[in-house]
């Protein structure tokens, strides 16, 4: 009988479970659901979806490798932070899940950012109140839905349900309560002076467990339903990037991730505690290691937007297809810059107002140019955010890519060219899963080094700048940062107009 760990992550698009012996990948698929946009800004997600895809995969998984079952030490699950997941005393979820990236509250900011003493906030939590914070988001559901409000049991996050569902236990894993706004990262003790703000008993955000911890086992009732053996640890897991980063290999200071997922993350790790007001902070599931995190609120979700909206096609041949004809076209899409805000945006701006913007199209432009500016302004995005560490004294060692947009060798090749920077991408990496279900064997004794996570990344590419393309990119990221400063006033405006 071998022995495995299984990770599972709750992704934008998709629930993907991974399965790995000592040495090597035995296993993964995945299933898919959909991100729900329903009104302006609104980025919602069904955890009962999350959950029967869960299992449509666990038992595939377990099908497929018979003596799997058996075999499993642990499990992890990774997924979305800080998304809200609200639960009655039963434990089922009360309403969607309100996501990360999800810009409704802008009230409701407004209100904290009145109420809270932002340098407070900053010194205790290491950021200050933005969109991706629990509290404001928590106050809008008050506000417009006081019925599901008083019924709140437990707030936890997407990974923490999947996790309460294999075990009965209700727990938080520390990165998303450093995420949320609310946790003091040096004593790791919740703000308490937030909670009269919103009228919720603490025990309704429950105990906070490291990464790694094993917050309880398979329970009875869902072995029944996975097929799973009950007993089997399950550890109260990993925000998604987080594992994304021990997955690429990430354990260095110096390193630094650009995860091309629905959303877009910059992660560089360092050894020590030093947030900046500009980016998010974790800690790294590596001891003694934290992550610089920069998040854009959209990435490839604009791809799947324009080919699904415009083009009514989202098969893997169309994006072939678009590859080829974006890349004979000119670097800067011949003048075509996009901003990506299309979800508002999160780091380094911090602005649910902002909106995307196509500047500069001419009767000229086609279909491969609309697509080369979009995949342009992602990689302007994550520039950005480098100069910002590079302004804090943090210039990347390596920058390494994963995620869906890893496969595409011309939307790598442009990301060396904008960054000016050699890229190593992982076309196949499995992402999140990978990371969770290592650090799931690793809490099982399965791994003994941390550095092992490197046996499983034998594909890669390299990438290399091209100078006279580094030039040309160097003009379009000035346009593209000088935009938003410019048509900053107007995104209230425009968003008046769609309220009326």
């Amino acid at each position: 009988m071998g022995l495995y760990s299984l990770g599972i992550d709750i992704g934008t698009t998709a629930v993907k479970a991974i399965l790995l012996s000592e040495e090597r990948i035995v296993y993964q698929t995945s299933a898919v659901h959909d991100l729900l946009s329903p009104q302006l800004g609104w980025a919602e997600e069904d955890a009962g979806r999350w959950w029967s895809n869960t299992l449509q995969v666990v038992r595939e998984v377990l099908q497929a490798v018979p003596d799997a079952g058996a075999g499993i030490q642990c499990i992890g699950v990774s997924g979305m932070v800080p998304a809200i997941v609200l639960l009655d005393e039963q434990g089922e979820p009360l309403r969607n899940s309100i996501q990360q990236n999800d810009a409704r509250a802008v009230q409701e900011i407004e209100e904290v950012l009145s109420a809270l003493d932002q340098k407070a906030l900053y010194a205790a939590t290491g950021g200050c109140t933005n969109q991706q914070h629990i509290l404001p988001r928590l106050l809008w559901v008050r506000k417009h839905e006081p019925e599901v409000y008083a019924r709140i049991a437990t707030v936890c996050g997407s990974y923490d349900y999947i996790a309460y569902k294999l075990t009965g236990i209700r727990s938080l894993e520390i990165n998303w309560a450093v995420e949320s706004g609310m946790f003091n990262i040096r004593t790791r003790e919740w703000l308490e002076e937030q909670l009269p703000l919103l009228g919720l008993a603490a025990a309704c955000f429950p105990k906070v467990s490291e990464s790694g911890e094993i917050i309880g086992s398979v329970s009875d009732e869902a072995a029944a339903i996975t097929g799973l053996r009950p007993g089997i640890p399950v550890i109260a897991g990993s925000a998604d990037h987080v594992a994304s980063t021990l997955a690429a290999g990430i354990v260095a200071p110096g390193d630094l991730l650009i995860k091309f997922g629905g959303a877009g993350d910059i992660l560089y790790c360092m050894d020590e505690i030093r947030p900046d007001p500009q980016l998010f902070f974790d800690y790294h599931v590596f001891p003694g290691h934290y992550l610089l995190n920069g998040c854009m609120a959209s990435s490839g979700s604009l791809v799947k937007w324009y080919s699904h909206q415009f083009l009514r096609n989202e098969s893997p041949e169309l994006f072939k297809e678009l590859d080829e004809e974006a890349e004979k076209l000119r670097p800067g899409s011949d003048g075509l810059v996009i901003l990506p805000y299309f979800l508002g945006e999160k780091t380094p701006i911090f602005d649910p107002e902002a909106r995307g913007v196509m500047f500069g199209l001419t009767l000229s432009h086609t279909r491969g140019h609309v697509f080369r500016a979009i995949l342009e302004s992602v990689i302007y995005g994550f520039r950005h955010h480098i100069e910002v560490m590079d302004g804090l004294g943090y210039r990347p060692a390596r920058i390494m890519a994963t995620n869906g947009g890893a496969k595409s060798r011309f939307w790598c090749q442009i990301a060396a060219n904008v960054l000016n920077s050699e890229i190593r991408s992982y076309p196949a990496h499995p992402g999140s899963a990978l990371g969770v279900a290592f650090l799931a064997g690793k809490s099982a004794g399965l791994y003994k080094q941390w550095e092992q996570i490197n046996s499983f990344l034998t594909e890669y590419r390299d990438f290399i700048p091209d100078p006279k393309q580094v030039k040309v990119y160097d003009k379009a990221y000035l346009i593209y940062r000088e935009l938003y400063t410019n048509l900053k006033p107007m995104f209230s405006q425009a968003n008046e107009l769609y309220s009326e």
